[in-house]
């Protein structure tokens, strides 16, 4: 079977294949910050952070430990959420431009660390031997990809998600109903780790180089514009958000000095004409029922209920 999948693989062009890949990789990431910014409403600028420690402990795992690449990921993750939830509990204290200022300087200390340890090779980098697995790295991506929309859309939906949405609400408001506000955020802090830390683990395997500069400020600004693009708190949203940004180097490539500049603008226009992102407010279930005619416009449903109104109104039946 991976023999089959490779030779598959070998049919793609590799140009094509790295950005499909790069595009999944971004979608995980997206996904992860989704949960702290978009569910829970905590601002975090220092999301890259979590993606090169993920990065480079499942570097070092491979290395010098040769281990499995299957339980790599999964210990990858478990290590970057428990880096967050040390981090979290100080700082998730904060809120709105504080909490921002903390994760950023966190971003920096990280980066700053990974280009000091000899573990990590300074600022050389590392170069990472291919994962031991016999399935392809874009398959292996966008399994972790569909895992992944799984898991956020299950939480979503869950009793924890709606902790998670009532402290995006109100934190006072939430803390009255009972609700632990400070447990929560760092729960949902370390659950975006985890999942970035996976992302971070796919990107240094598949690239089979990184460096601790490739993690900066502007990853992180990279990522929170997939979010804010595609919507905050919108699963679907952070898909489109993150394929448009994460095929947008290449078809920009012409004019890649310029690349933020076209970034913020594109922000600021969905600022001004689509305050809530592309996808923002809209669910998608409904929105492709409504297509197939399976679920009627809310425009009909009022329409049907004034209709029924009129109908058994008083005065009717007095004839």
């Amino acid at each position: 079977m991976g023999d089959f999948l490779q030779q598959l693989m070998g049919y793609i062009n590799p140009y094509y294949l790295q950005i499909i890949v790069n595009i999944g990789i971004g979608i995980i990431l997206a996904l992860g910050l989704n949960v702290v910014t978009g569910l829970t409403g905590q601002l975090s600028l220092g999301h890259a952070a979590f993606m090169s420690i993920g990065a480079f402990t499942s570097a070092i795992l491979t290395i010098k430990l040769g281990m499995p690449f299957t339980v790599n990921m999964v210990l990858t993750g478990f290590i970057t959420a428990a880096v967050a939830a040390l981090i979290g509990l100080p700082i998730l204290r904060l809120t709105g431009d504080y909490l921002a200022i903390c994760t950023l300087g966190f971003a920096e200390i990280v980066k700053v660390v990974f280009l000091n340890l000899d573990i990590t090779n300074r600022a050389l980098g590392l170069s990472v031997p291919a994962p031991n697995t016999t399935i392809p790295m874009p398959i292996v991506v966008w399994i972790v990809v569909l895992l992944t929309i799984i898991i956020v859309s299950f939480i979503h939906n869950s009793r924890f998600g709606r902790a998670l949405m009532a402290v995006r609400g109100d934190e006072i408001a939430a803390e009255a109903m009972g609700i632990n506000v400070t447990l929560y955020k760092v729960q949902s802090f370390a659950l975006g780790a985890f999942i970035a830390g996976i992302g971070g683990g796919l990107y240094a395997h598949f690239m089979g180089y990184i460096n601790p500069s490739d993690f900066g400020f502007l990853k992180s600004v990279d990522i929170l514009s997939m979010v804010v693009l595609g919507g905050l708190g919108s699963i679907t949203g952070s898909v489109i958000g993150a394929t448009i940004l994460s095929a947008a180097p290449e078809f920009l490539r012409f004019m890649a000095n310029y690349r933020m500049l076209v970034y913020g603008g594109l922000l600021v226009c969905m600022m001004i004409f689509r305050p809530n992102g592309l996808m923002g407010g809209i669910s998608f279930t409904g929105l492709v029922l409504r297509t197939l005619g399976l679920k009627p416009h809310m425009r009909t449903i009022m329409e049907q209920k004034i209709s029924e109104s009129e109908t058994s109104g008083p005065g009717n039946g007095d004839t």
